[in-house]
């Protein structure tokens, strides 16, 4: 068996890059062969799928965070290849990750990634870029593109947080349009979440009734609220209780359309986004992932 091991060395606390030799050294003796790939840029990447032969590839593993398996899913589904994926979920926030309980540990992790387990996981799509995790809009959503990727990978998952914290005082709500078979809904929101997992943001509880195999996406609406009830509100989010809050609309569908006239943040796994109006979907069954 042939594998392609694509890392971010700087991911998480950057120690992945230590266990290097030990996984090469592993698989080598369990009578596979380990190709690693050292990402640097996204435009890197794709020019080492256009040059590789994929054929020859029989499974792909990606070591890093949310965004790192963000940039690397679509740079393959550019080059339309359809290759079973393994996750070393070694970033700071791990959300897509945190839906299959991986182990924490990397030679447990060697070993279920070497299993013939699979799920066929749905995949969201915004104006025909993929998303694994999360999409996202409005004020707050971009706090992971914004943290310092040093102060990121000393405190974890608490610098969102501090970043949070201070972009609450630039909170501001959209009036937003949005369409879809389920719900038609124009409002001024704070911001919303297009869930295909159930964690974002380290709040492991924000999307409890979401399934990464039913074909459809929960939406979050957050509505304007009083400044003084979005501290409530956030605790009821770190409980999972937020989907009673008057504040907060809550539906699921397979596809919808979302208009807004301001100039407010997109996000896509911790990625940023595109402009309005956001086209978004799911695409059913689509990435093959090894999960033991």
């Amino acid at each position: 068996m042939k594998i392609l091991l694509i890392y971010n060395p700087a991911a998480g606390n950057g120690s992945f890059k230590n266990s290097l030799d030990w996984i090469i050294k592993t698989v080598q003796e369990k009578g596979s062969y380990l190709i690693p790939y050292r990402t640097s840029t996204v435009k890197a990447l794709q020019k080492m799928f256009h040059s590789i032969d994929l054929n020859s590839i029989d499974r792909i593993w990606i070591a890093g965070g949310d965004g790192t398996i963000h940039e690397v899913i679509n740079a393959l589904y550019k080059v339309e290849g359809d290759i079973p994926v393994g996750i070393f979920p070694v970033g700071t926030a791990n959300d897509f990750a945190y839906y299959f309980q991986f182990p924490a540990e990397i030679n447990k992790m060697v070993n279920l990634l070497l299993q013939d387990k699979f799920t066929y996981c749905d995949i969201g799509i915004a104006n025909n870029h993929y998303f694994l995790n999360v999409a996202s809009m409005g004020s707050l959503v971009d706090v992971s593109q914004k943290t310092d990727k040093k102060f990121k990978n000393i405190l974890g998952l608490l610098a969102y947080y501090l970043k949070g914290a201070e972009e609450l005082t630039h909170l501001k709500p959209v009036q937003v349009s949005i369409s879809c078979q389920e719900k038609n809904f124009e409002d001024e929101i704070f911001f919303m979440l297009i869930m295909n997992g159930k964690s974002a943001g380290g709040f492991r509880k924000i999307a409890p009734y979401a399934s990464l195999t039913d074909g459809l996406l929960d939406v979050y609406i957050f509505k304007k609220s009083p400044i003084y009830e979005l501290l409530p509100l956030f605790i009821k989010i770190a409980n999972g209780e937020h989907t009673a809050s008057r504040y907060v609309d809550y539906f699921q569908t397979a596809e919808m359309t979302i208009k807004c006239a301001e100039t407010v943040g997109t996000d896509m796994d911790g990625e940023k986004g595109f402009d309005y109006p956001l086209k978004v979907s799911v695409k059913p069954r689509k990435l093959k992932l090894i999960t033991g």
